[in-house]
């Protein structure tokens, strides 16, 4: 299921904005801090974060700097009651995707929020055509080449292309794969990237498929 982090603190906005999402189908997760909506988007990544700029505690903007330095490539949708354009200009240079001023309709809210979805879905498209992975089969193949992995090798690798163009956090890897939670030393998770990188062909120094960010985890990219 599709995950959207709503980050809101105008219930008269985030409720019936919650319903429609959910109408859509879509999982979402609402908070009202711009703190706790952060922490949130790093540790679980989302597929969709819908922003506020007047937030408590970090304001719109700063959560959407923030989100960019930690690597994360998830679609931003920023929610704004200030129509002036240097506000625009200000929240897309944060990193932000797309904007839609206040007061909006649903159903232009709702539609901004498809066509992020589908941007996505073919950047997705896109990195599945480099890697391809049969998951039920256990099986990879790269570049129509298939890749010898052990198990856990092929776990790592599932879980970065499955979050394709997003940072997945260290601790989220462990806990995926190992099953875990891990609060020591994840050099075994270090050696899982570094041998996936060789049998990829990347270049630790210059990668092009699997980056490191550092403080917080990895990111496959489509190259």
């Amino acid at each position: 299921m599709t995950r959207v982090l709503l980050a809101e603190d105008d219930t008269a906005i985030a409720d019936p904005l919650t319903r429609a999402l959910r109408r859509e189908g879509y999982d979402v997760d609402a908070f009202v801090d711009g703190r706790e909506a952060l922490d949130a988007v790093v540790a679980s990544g989302p597929d969709l974060l819908i922003l506020d700029l007047g937030l408590p505690t970090l304001d719109g903007l700063e959560v959407c700097r923030r989100v960019r330095a930690s690597g994360s490539a998830v679609p931003v949708l920023i929610l704004t009651a200030r129509a002036d354009e240097v506000d625009t200009v200000v929240g897309l240079d944060a990193g932000a995707d797309d904007y839609v001023t206040k007061p909006f309709r649903l159903a232009e809210l709702m539609a901004r929020v498809r066509a992020l979805l589908r941007r996505t879905s073919a950047e997705e498209a896109s990195a599945e055509s480099v890697l391809r992975i049969d998951a039920e089969a256990r099986r990879a193949w790269f570049h129509g080449e298939e890749l010898a992995l052990t198990v856990k090798e092929f776990e790592v690798l599932s879980v970065l292309v499955r979050e394709s163009g997003r940072v997945v956090p260290r601790d989220r890897l462990m806990a995926e794969v190992w099953e875990t939670e891990w609060f020591g030393s994840t050099k075994t998770l270090d050696m899982h990237i570094s041998v996936l990188r060789r049998k990829l062909g990347d270049d630790a120094s210059n990668p092009r498929y699997i980056t490191t960010v550092r403080g917080v985890g990895f990111r496959f990219d489509a190259g």
